[in-house]
C-alpha cells in the first residue's frame, strides 16, 4: 500500500440505535486528491470521522498512514480566543518563549519537538490565506478574537490543519462560506497539497481539480479515475446502459406474461376436451383416467415453467431498476408567489449596517438578485436589516443555519404551523412534491440529512400563509450534495416571486437565472450586472433543470 494511501477494510458501524451505516466496507482511497460525493445521508461526514478516529467501527479497520488533518464542516466559534490557541500553537509558543528567555526546561524543549519556526509558519499560512489582518507579526498572534466572519473562521481552521504538516488532509464541505477570493486561495492549497487530500462537497470547480472520484452509494465506494468531469460522463454512460437493461427486462416481463396468458388458454381449452370426452364416454374409464392424469403432469410443467420464466423475467427488471439512479424531480407550481414587473418589493435607501456600509437598495418585480462580496463584508447583515424595513411584500428568510425548525417535531407538524388554514390533504400532497411521502412527512426534522432538512425548509417557506412573494437565501448551497443542489434549482423554478441570493457559488448562480448581480463593498452596493451581461430585471429568467452526477 502507497504511504499515502487511506485503507478500509470490512469496516462495520452502526448508531447506538442500531440503524447500520456500514457493514463489511472494503475499500483504497488515494493516493493523491480525492473527491468524495454521495447522497446526503449516505454516510460521507461518519466515514470521515471514522477516518479521524471520533468514531469507532464495530468491525475491521481503517488505516491512516502518518499525520491527519481534518476541517470540519462547522469549525465552531473562535470568538473570545487568541489567535494561536485557535491555531492550535499556544502551548508550543509559550515553551519557545520559555526557552528563549532562558527559563526553559526539558518539557518545553520535548513540546517544541524541533519546530522553531512555528510562529514564522504560522503567520506565513494566513498571509498566503488572506487573513493578513490576523497575522501583522508575532504579537498579533496573542490577540483575542472578536468577530469573524464564517468563511474567515474556514480559513483560519485550516491554517491551524495545515500547521501539523499533515500527510493525509480531510476536508468536508470547504468551500462553505468562502467567497470567490477565498475560495481560489483553498484550491491553490489543495493543487500544492503533497500528501492525499479527501475532499467531502459540491463545489463543482473544487470536484474538477480532483485526481479521482469516490462515490459512496448504499453502503459501498465505488471509484472513478479522472476528476469530475469523467465522473459525470462514467455516470451517464452507466445510465444509459441501465435504461437499456430496463427497457429490455420490461419488455421481457410483457413477453412471458403473454406467453403464460396463452399457455393457460391452451391448458383451459385441453381442460375442457378431456372433460367433454369424459363425460360422454368415448374411450375406456382407465384409459380416460390415465389420460387425465398425464394430462395434469404434462400442464403442471407447462404452468410451472412459464410462471419460473415470468418470475425470473421480473427479478431481472428488478435488478435492472437497481442500477437506475433515482432521478425523482421536484416539480411545484406556485402560481400564489407570482410578481409583476415593476411590482414594487423592496425600498431601502441610505441604512447604516454594523460595519459600516450605507445601502441603498431597490427591487420590483420578479427580479433575481445575487449579493456578493468578501467574506465579513456584512451580506448576512443586509438581509436581517432589509426585513427590518420592512419589504412590501409578504417574505421568508432561508438562514445559513436552516434553523426554522421545531426539532422534535415532524415536518408535517412544522408546515402546519407555518399554514394553519392549508388542511391536511393539501400539506401532504405538497410535501408529496417536494420528495416527501407518505410517511416520510412524519419524521422529527432533527433525524433528516442535510439535503433533506434543504428540502424541508423549503417546502415549509414556499407553503406558508401566505405565500412569499420574495425568498431571501443566505449561502443556501452549503452542505448539499449535487442531488440535493438540483433539487433546489427545481424547487426554485416554480417560485414567481422576487429572489435575493448570497451565495459565492457561480454555477448555481448561472443555473437560477441571475437578473442582477450586486456587490457589497465597503463603500455600499455596487451593480456588476452589465459587466456579466445579465438579462434584464423586466424580463421572466427561464431556469435551468440541470441534472449533476450524483463533520469529520
Amino acid at each position: 500500500m502507497s504511504l499515502s494511501t487511506i485503507a478500509l477494510s470490512d469496516l462495520s458501524f452502526a448508531w447506538p440505535d442500531g440503524t447500520p451505516v456500514f457493514d463489511g466496507l472494503d475499500a483504497v482511497l488515494g493516493p493523491g486528491r480525492v473527491g468524495f460525493v454521495g447522497d446526503n445521508g449516505a454516510g460521507k461526514s461518519t466515514l470521515l470521522r471514522l477516518l479521524a478516529g471520533e468514531l469507532r467501527p464495530a468491525r475491521g479497520s481503517v488505516t491512516v498512514p502518518g499525520r491527519l488533518g481534518c476541517l470540519r464542516q462547522d469549525p465552531g466559534s473562535a470568538r473570545g480566543r487568541r489567535v494561536d490557541e485557535v491555531l492550535g500553537i499556544g502551548e508550543i509558543r509559550g515553551a519557545l518563549h520559555r526557552i528563549e528567555g532562558g527559563t526553559g526546561a526539558a518539557a518545553d524543549f520535548d513540546l517544541v519537538a524541533g519546530r522553531w519556526d512555528v510562529e514564522e509558519s504560522a503567520i506565513a499560512l494566513l498571509g498566503r490565506l488572506g487573513l493578513q489582518h490576523l497575522a501583522g507579526d508575532v504579537a498579533h498572534l496573542n490577540r483575542r478574537l472578536d468577530t469573524l466572519s464564517g468563511g474567515e473562521t474556514v480559513l483560519l481552521a485550516l491554517v491551524a490543519e495545515l500547521l501539523r504538516e499533515p500527510d493525509v488532509l480531510l476536508l468536508d464541505e470547504p468551500t462553505n462560506n468562502l467567497d470567490s477570493v477565498a475560495r481560489g486561495r483553498l484550491y491553490e492549497v489543495v493543487d500544492n497539497f503533497t500528501g492525499t487530500v479527501l475532499t467531502v462537497g459540491h463545489d463543482r470547480e473544487l470536484l474538477r481539480r480532483m485526481d479521482s472520484i469516490a462515490e459512496l452509494r448504499r453502503g459501498e465506494i465505488h471509484s472513478f479515475g479522472g476528476n469530475f468531469g469523467d465522473y459525470e460522463q462514467a455516470v451517464a454512460a452507466e445510465q444509459e446502459v441501465a435504461r437499456a437493461a430496463v427497457r429490455e427486462a420490461r419488455g421481457d416481463v410483457r413477453k412471458q406474461s403473454r406467453e403464460l396468458e396463452e399457455a393457460r388458454i391452451k391448458l383451459d381449452r385441453r381442460r375442457r376436451y378431456g372433460q367433454k370426452m369424459w363425460d360422454t364416454k368415448r374411450e375406456p374409464k382407465v384409459v380416460m383416467g390415465q389420460r387425465k392424469r398425464q394430462a395434469q403432469v404434462s400442464a403442471g410443467k407447462l404452468r410451472n415453467s412459464h410462471i419460473a420464466a415470468v418470475e425470473e423475467a421480473k427479478s431481472s427488471l428488478e435488478q435492472a431498476e437497481d442500477r437506475l439512479r433515482d432521478d425523482r424531480e421536484i416539480r411545484v407550481d406556485l402560481p400564489a408567489t407570482r410578481l409583476y414587473p415593476r411590482q414594487d418589493v423592496v425600498d431601502m435607501e441610505q441604512v447604516r449596517l454594523a460595519n459600516g456600509p450605507v445601502v441603498t437598495l431597490t427591487v420590483s418585480g420578479p427580479e433575481r438578485i445575487a449579493l456578493t462580496g468578501r467574506n465579513g463584508a456584512g451580506k448576512t447583515t443586509l438581509l436581517h436589516r432589509l426585513i427590518e424595513h420592512p419589504p412590501k411584500v409578504p417574505w421568508r428568510l432561508l438562514p445559513q443555519r436552516l434553523d426554522i425548525f421545531t426539532e422534535d417535531r415532524s415536518l408535517f407538524d412544522n408546515v402546519e404551523a407555518a399554514a394553519p388554514h392549508a388542511g391536511a390533504e393539501r400539506i401532504r400532497a405538497q410535501l408529496a412534491r417536494f420528495l416527501f411521502r407518505g410517511a416520510d412527512a412524519d419524521i422529527p426534522v432533527g433525524a433528516l440529512s442535510g439535503g433533506e432538512r434543504l428540502r424541508a425548509a423549503l417546502a415549509m417557506l414556499l407553503l406558508a400563509d401566505p405565500a412569499p412573494k420574495l425568498l431571501l437565501l443566505d449561502e443556501p448551497t452549503n452542505n448539499l450534495d449535487l442531488p440535493g443542489l438540483r433539487h433546489l434549482t427545481e424547487a426554485l423554478a416554480g417560485f414567481e416571486g422576487a429572489l435575493i441570493v448570497v451565495s459565492h457559488d457561480a454555477g448555481f448562480l448561472a443555473d437560477i437565472g441571475i437578473t442582477r448581480r450586486l456587490e457589497l463593498i465597503r463603500n455600499g452596493l455596487v451593480d456588476r450586472s452589465a459587466a456579466e451581461n445579465l438579462p434584464g430585471a423586466e424580463r421572466r429568467p427561464k431556469i435551468q433543470n440541470k441534472v449533476g452526477g450524483p463533520g469529520c
